[in-house]
């Protein structure tokens, strides 16, 4: 058998899931689930999970950790062969899938439980811990009847791009050669552009060029190196639209409200200190238009549930079968096509169900059964929900760019106002609020990342069967350390501080207290519904461009640049298929370790300022003088312009195509 190239270019290609070839071949039996990938997928977990929780709490993002722990599982595995043999692709993947968990329970917990704290209510270590395993356990779960349409069936239509990029990164660690070089090279330009900046921070990140007409119009650009490489992977079309849900945002919402606010004595609501003419672009946006992306994303998501519906019932009615003995045998199943058996999956949820309908202290309230029975409902349905939405975002956008906070968001208005409904309107009816869109964020955050782990696993040929029984793992280790890390960070600094504002929490305290004191902006949020329902009317797929109205602008133009980028090399090349496919893989190589790079620095810095206590002191970007304001699209410039090099540039002799 001759040595592999990587994977096959099917692998970015629209074709039946059926039809495609995996990596390592589904007759092929190596190593995968072992104890080394186990410990060291737990050890990496709470590491990044620590660090993420703290990068949350600071900025209000988090960082997908799949790259950065596959990266450091192959380098680690290296280290330790002579200790424990060589690890095959599969244990690394396992590692990964195992360690990668922890970002997303950070996600669902900062953006919620904080606001337990800020209202004097704080919440007992054993129930954050119950809180990250009921979301995480169940995001999982409602993962595994999806995998087979969703990760399969969708391929090449849903492109995953952090699980593509990873299982780039796994392939190109394991045959090293001009592949790994290009991969690496990403992996060296992002680190080092992500250390100058927020380690040394030799420059802003951020390049915001402000328009002179209409009022507050701002346009802006997030130079990380991640997003680049985002939106090379992503392509044109995708990036475009959602760059046209930013621009929509920045270019006509936010100058309408400017508009028409102009000349108002006071603060128009929700907003209650400002008045809209001394309000920046940005305020307007955080107090305006973040409502209406929320209403975008949660029509979006209605849709988008509509149209799942086939594809969920016919996932259930497969494993119906299966319960009944009507489908094949788990062991006569293909080893690449083996899943977690429904009867453990709905055994799983109604476990968990009964646990937090049942158990005191997970939904905050000791002394109501009534609002822990309709919380435990809530849960389990709006979870259910998220997690077919939050599956399908991340297949076109990636983990990074996932609206968790929306989706919690929208879970906290319905929460909110079904407990307005029923009376439940004081602090037991906060508390149990913000507990539930705690789980069902987790929920949705932590499908996500099973999803994108899924894809690695599709193109490399794992058994999904193992890597669910590794999320659910990593879930159960790397719970304990955040809960920790939210613990002790609340006694060193508190919450709502300058040090750590968690202005996620933020948000999501106001909405709670907005809808419970009714004074919530209905209003904006229908705005968003009724755009999203004219987008459908026109047949323009809504749920990306109500993505780019919830996301910053600065956000989604680095990616639309990747988009374009992309097409333009590909435009550039012409009918030679064969050279328009090497070239679009040297740029999703490099791509993947741009993702990587900057991936690994970002958690390397947080994780720095975690154990000092403090954020690390740079230089500051005054250095630069009258450069400093314009300094980070210089950088932006080069970082495309190398990217273009690598792509176009002569290809190797072993990177040349050969005869079959």
């Amino acid at each position: 058998m001759g040595r592999k190239k990587g994977l096959r270019p099917e692998a970015y290609q629209e074709i039946p899931g059926s039809e495609y070839i995996p990596y390592v071949s589904p007759e092929e039996t190596p190593s995968e689930f072992t104890l080394k990938a186990l410990i060291l997928g737990g050890i990496l977990g709470c590491v990044f999970g620590a660090a993420n929780a703290y990068l949350g709490l600071r900025i209000g993002l988090t960082i997908s950790t799949s790259i950065p722990v596959a990266v450091l599982t192959v380098a680690t595995f290296r280290i330790l062969r002579p200790l424990t043999g060589v690890g095959t692709i599969l244990e690394s993947n396992l590692s990964q899938t195992v360690g990668s968990a922890s970002s997303s329970l950070a996600s669902g917990i900062i953006f919620t439980i904080p606001a337990l704290f800020l209202w004097g209510l704080d919440p007992t270590y054993l129930q954050l811990a119950w809180i990250g395993l009921s979301g995480g356990l169940l995001g999982v779960l409602f993962m595994v009847p999806l995998r087979r349409f969703l990760i399969r069936g969708e391929h090449g239509r849903l492109p995953y791009p952090e699980g593509t990029a990873c299982a780039e990164v796994l392939v190109a660690g394991e045959i090293g050669g001009s592949r790994s070089r290009n991969v690496f090279l990403g992996l060296g330009v992002g680190a080092v552009l992500r250390f100058m900046v927020k380690g040394l921070q030799l420059w802003k990140e951020e390049f915001h060029l402000r328009l002179p007409v209409p009022k507050k119009a701002e346009l802006a650009l997030d130079t990380a190196p991640a997003l680049l490489g985002v939106g090379f992977i992503l392509g044109y079309r995708i990036s475009a639209i959602m760059v046209g849900g930013g621009l929509l945002a920045s270019l006509v919402l936010i100058p309408l409200i400017a508009h028409f606010g102009e000349n108002l004595a006071d603060p128009l609501f929700p907003e209650t200190v400002k008045r809209i003419a001394e309000m920046t672009a940005g305020e307007i946006w955080s107090r305006y238009i973040r409502y209406i992306g929320a209403g975008a994303v949660a029509c979006g998501g209605i849709i988008t549930l509509v149209r799942a519906l086939p594809t969920i019932l016919s996932s259930f009615r497969v494993g119906i079968h299966a319960l009944r003995g009507r489908a094949a045998k788990v062991s006569e199943t293909v080893r690449t096509d083996r899943d977690l058996p429904l009867g453990y999956v709905l055994g799983g949820v109604l476990l968990i169900t009964v646990a937090l309908a049942g158990i005191p202290h997970i939904l905050g309230s000791t002394e109501s059964v009534g609002i822990r029975l309709v919380g435990a409902i809530v849960v389990v349905l709006f979870a259910f929900f998220f997690v077919t939405v939050s599956s399908r975002i991340v297949g076109l956008v990636g983990v990074t760019s996932n609206p968790t906070s929306g989706m919690i968001l929208t879970t906290l208005l319905a929460t909110s106002l079904t407990f307005l409904l029923l009376g439940w309107t004081g602090d037991i009816g906060k508390v149990a609020a913000i507990t539930i869109g705690g789980v069902v964020g987790i929920a949705a955050s932590i499908a996500g990342d099973t999803s994108q782990d899924l894809k690695t696993g599709f193109l490399l040929g794992a058994t999904p069967l193992r890597q669910q029984i590794g999320e659910l793992i990593g879930v159960l280790t790397a719970i304990w350390v955040v809960a920790g890390t939210v613990f002790l960070l609340a006694d060193q600094y508190g919450f709502g501080t300058q040090e750590i504002p968690a202005p996620q929490a933020m948000l999501m305290k106001l909405v709670v207290e907005g809808v419970l004191d009714r004074q919530i902006p209905w209003s904006l949020i229908l705005i968003g519904a009724a755009i999203v329902a004219i987008l459908e009317l026109l047949s323009i797929p809504s749920l990306p461009l109500a993505v780019g109205i919830y996301l910053p602008i600065g956000t989604l133009t680095p990616i639309f640049v990747g988009g374009v980028l992309r097409r333009w090399i590909e435009f550039r090349t012409g009918k030679d298929s064969t050279l328009l496919e090497e070239r679009r893989e040297r740029g999703i190589l490099f791509g993947s370790g741009l993702v990587g790079g900057d991936g690994i620095m970002g958690v390397g810095i947080a994780l720095v300022a975690f154990l000092m206590g403090r954020r690390p002191e740079g230089f500051g970007d005054g250095w630069l003088g009258p450069l400093g304001s314009v300094f980070p699209l210089i950088a932006f410039i080069g970082l495309c312009v190398f990217l273009w090099w690598v792509t176009t540039s002569k290809l190797s002799s072993e990177e040349s195509p050969q005869p079959d």
